[in-house]
């Protein structure tokens, strides 16, 4: 009796791959101006506004970047890296901006957080 060997299932996309791609782009450019724009905006009336953003100014592209690519630790590698760059950019060379290691903090928790959410959307 011969016996087949019986592939796996492909894993379920969350969404069309072009789709990711699209988001992915789009939100990298987010990712960049919310970091680097010389005169930052915000709402200063809400106590840890600023942290919320930092947080997922990295968590989005995290799980896109990992949705669209599948590989951990170069996109982990490459945004926790991208972090301290970041802030020593903004306390070094943009007018109006200053690097805080509580900024770097919150950046880190996004890369994190855009982590968990992919091991989460993976086992939908």
């Amino acid at each position: 009796m011969s016996r087949q060997l019986e592939r796996p299932a492909p894993a379920r996309s969350v969404a069309p791959r072009g789709l990711l791609i699209g988001a992915l782009a789009a939100t990298l450019v987010v990712h960049l101006i919310v970091l680097y724009w010389p005169t930052p905006g915000g709402a200063p009336g809400i106590p840890g506004f600023d942290k919320l953003v930092h947080v997922a100014v990295f968590a989005v592209p995290t799980t896109l970047g990992l949705l669209v690519t599948g590989r951990v630790p170069a996109v982990l590698t490459l945004l926790a890296l991208h972090a301290p760059v970041s802030e020593i950019v903004q306390w070094r060379f943009l007018a109006n901006r200053s690097g805080d290691w509580r900024d770097l903090v919150a950046d880190l928790a996004g890369v994190l957080l855009g982590w968990v959410v992919w091991r989460r959307l993976r086992r939908c």
